[in-house]
């Protein structure tokens, strides 16, 4: 007896020591990327023109901040690229839904939906610039395109993946479209469309500034162009590493609703 109270907080201990290892991996990988950076421009292994040192890109980044171009072009691409996801994903969710329930749906709508995603974004981006123009709308329906493809196959194999037995039980129980719906399926699809939602997040930056590629007057795409065509390769490395921390944020949100929504699942587990 007494020894298995002994190791019950050597067990807790080591759990915890566990959990708190993962929590921190990240800081220590991306401490362990900027040493690795500051040495390789510190010993001149690669020329600073190309690899600028940190000490660099951080001054970049504080007179970005200070003048102000760098909140502007962020806010530009991330209203573009919010509104292009909530639109997206909104299409993918209903469309997936209704293919899901109408296996029929699938054969019809399967060629024009596969050849559209095939093609590359920056093939047809042009396209909608010239149909959209050059504001905001045209980023948006890129935007779209691009994140509607996993939300919409995410959303198939959801739905498709509910337990028969379970839709039989709900049958018997004379349960309605909605309530079947709302308390079976979606709870039962939600792992899944919130993978495919982590997806979305990060293809919602690609899709925004691929737009402000082809054609844009302002927004994070147009401030790389522009520190490009200045040959300011720091301002290039802070306006990369700002697409990034929105990405990481994004998906880091939706990783944090998964965890609190499907706290229920890791409970019956």
């Amino acid at each position: 007896m007494a020894k298995n109270e002994s190791t019950r907080p050597d067990t807790a201990r080591f759990i915890a020591h566990g959990t708190i290892l993962r929590r921190l991996s990240p800081l220590a990988t991306v401490l362990v990327l900027l040493l690795a950076w500051h040495w390789i421009t510190d010993w001149r292994l690669v020329s600073r023109i190309l690899i600028p040192p940190p000490a660099a890109v951080l001054e970049a980044f504080t007179q970005a901040m200070v003048d102000g171009t760098l909140a502007r072009h962020t806010t530009t691409t991330l209203g573009e690229m919010m509104v292009g996801l909530l639109f997206g994903v909104s299409v993918g969710l209903a469309i997936g839904y209704a293919i899901a329930k109408a296996p029929l749906l699938e054969y019809i709508l399967s060629p024009v939906i596969v050849g559209f995603q095939s093609t590359p974004i920056v093939a047809y981006a042009p396209l909608l610039i010239i149909i959209f123009g050059t504001g905001p709308s045209s980023k948006v329906v890129t935007t779209a395109v691009i994140v509607f493809f996993p939300t919409l196959v995410n959303t198939i194999v959801g739905i498709r993946g509910v337990s028969p037995r379970l839709r039989d039980l709900m049958r018997s129980l004379n349960a309605g479209r909605w309530q079947v719906l709302l308390k079976l399926e979606l709870p039962s699809a939600l792992p899944v469309l919130l993978a495919g939602l982590k997806t979305s997040t990060t293809l919602a930056v690609i899709g925004a500034v691929v737009g402000e590629f082809v054609g844009s007057g302002s927004g994070l795409g147009v401030l790389v162009i522009s520190a490009r065509s200045q040959y300011d390769t720091p301002l290039v490395y802070v306006t990369v590493l700002t697409m990034t921390a929105i990405a990481l944020s994004l998906y880091s949100l939706v990783a944090l609703v998964e965890w609190r929504v499907l706290d229920w699942q890791r409970r019956s587990a």
